[in-house]
């Protein structure tokens, strides 16, 4: 895949998330376009905070990040298409290999755990993040 085209797919991933989260985009460091935040703390005193959801176009495939602890998990990716899923990330190639009308990326605002926002970047920062991470 092109680099044209995986561009073409992180913008349609950033107004299918937008739309569907309510919340403004947010950069994670350098490739990662977050939606909503959550702050976590695990048994042994590490905690932070990451994205309820959110993607970064990888060189290699594009990650999927969605928030952990949803046990419908693996019975909407079942209706997902064509993916890979790890323990935080669900990688696919393309777009157009997963179908975007189903969940988990068009039902995600229903679920419970989407209950904090976060700042936003401005657009132009959005932009430029995902034009530096498709040309990579």
């Amino acid at each position: 895949m092109d680099n044209v085209n995986k561009r073409e797919d992180a913008y349609r991933l950033l107004d299918l998330f937008t739309e569907t989260t309510g919340y403004p985009a947010k950069m994670w460091g350098p490739s990662i376009v977050g939606f909503g935040s959550y702050h976590y703390k695990y048994e042994s005193g590490h905690e932070g905070d990451a994205p309820l959801v959110g993607f970064s176009p990888r060189k290699a495939r594009i990650s999927l990040y969605f928030a952990t602890g949803d046990p419908e998990r693996e019975a909407l990716l079942q209706k997902f298409g064509k993916h890979q899923a790890g323990k935080g990330c669900v990688y696919i190639n393309r777009l157009a290999d997963i179908d975007v009308t189903c969940a988990p990326l068009r039902n995600v605002k229903r679920r419970s755990f989407f209950q904090s926002g976060s700042p936003s970047n401005s657009p132009t920062e959005i932009s430029s993040a995902l034009a530096m991470a498709t040309t990579s």
